[in-house]
């Protein structure tokens, strides 16, 4: 996992490509006229999806991983707290392919990911994203799917 803010995303260009075009899309991109729902940057290879909603108590959350993609998480406008925790220390579900979805359960720690900062989740990073820090409050976020290079 990775916590940071977008005026450092040059320190994970070495990350592979496509996470490179990730963070630049969202440095160059002016996200707030972007609608809610999915962006195609490059196809299923990278895409974005737009979302708001009002965050919710950690009671609500839900933790999940995915095999084939990398979330990058960032927060437009708003704040949540964020749940992270290696796959190693959690119980597994049962991994739904078509939806890249694994839940989980167990326990984590947790950031207050604030406007303008972003969270790169790998396929070992469970995650519970979405919670509120205080009380319930809207968020825009953009997640960018990133699909782990062969």
């Amino acid at each position: 996992m990775i916590f940071d803010t977008l005026d450092h995303s040059a320190h994970y260009a070495g990350l592979g490509d496509r996470i490179r075009t990730a963070l630049k899309f969202l440095q160059d991109t002016d996200l707030s006229a972007l609608p809610v729902g999915r962006i195609d940057i490059d196809g299923d290879n990278l895409y974005a999806l737009v979302q708001e909603y009002v965050t919710k108590p950690q009671e609500q959350g839900m933790w999940e991983a995915h095999r084939r993609y990398i979330d990058i998480q960032y927060v437009q406008r708003g704040q949540e707290r964020m749940g992270f925790a290696s796959l190693e220390r959690m119980e597994l579900g049962e991994y739904v392919p078509d939806k890249d979805f694994l839940p989980m359960s167990g326990k984590g720690n947790f950031v207050t990911v604030f406007a303008g900062a972003f969270v790169i989740f790998f396929p070992q990073d469970g995650h519970m994203p979405g919670l509120c820090v205080d009380a319930p409050e809207p968020v825009w976020k953009v997640v960018l799917k990133v699909k782990l290079e062969a």
